[in-house]
């Protein structure tokens, strides 16, 4: 897997799953491995675009479940073959949707896989809609625990919190908990 910034990656193809993928939790695997596995339908390259710090990390200060070097050995596993990291900073984050609409298509994005609810741009103006004019979008739907309840990285922070660690491991995913900043 390479590691790019962002704006250093320019592809003839590809499939792009988007996310803050904190703590790479079951839900973010699922929708990785959907991406990978259609990239590899289509024989082009797969491409993981994440953030660091994650956005709510940045807005709301919010505990950071994977360091980014944990984050991307996870998406290694993967068998991702590029990983753009966007440094998320004021500079970030005041950008306008037209401007992660422009980089995305420097990797001829074929598809693109997000959750339901994706946000980018400043100020969250870029919704899925506005990237379904650019872009073949696939919206991946919620993933639930046995409980039916939805796993997502606030979920987890809450666990953890709790001190409740069989959950936390279960929403997870993984054979250890090393990867938790605690």
């Amino acid at each position: 897997m390479r590691v790019m910034n962002d704006n250093e990656l320019s592809l003839p193809a590809s499939v792009v799953s988007i996310g803050a993928f904190d703590g790479l939790h079951k839900g973010h695997q699922t929708l990785i491995k959907q991406a990978v596995r259609r990239a590899h339908e289509l024989e082009i390259p797969s491409v993981v675009y994440t953030f660091d710090p994650p956005p709510r990390a940045y807005f709301q200060n919010q505990r950071v479940l994977t360091s980014i070097d944990e984050k991307l050995a996870l998406i290694e596993k993967l068998n991702v073959d590029y990983t753009i990291v966007a440094n998320f900073d004021q500079h970030y984050a005041s950008k306008p949707p037209a401007d992660f609409i422009a980089e995305l298509s420097r990797l001829n994005t074929r598809e693109i896989w997000v959750g339901s609810d994706f946000h980018f741009g400043k100020g969250k103006q870029g919704n899925i809609e506005l990237l379904s004019n650019y872009f073949t979008i696939n919206i991946h739907p919620f993933i639930t625990c046995e409980q039916g309840e939805k796993i997502s990285s606030t979920r987890i922070r809450e666990l953890l919190q709790n001190n409740d660690w069989l959950k936390v491991y279960q929403l997870l995913g993984r054979n250890n908990l090393e990867t938790i900043d605690i």
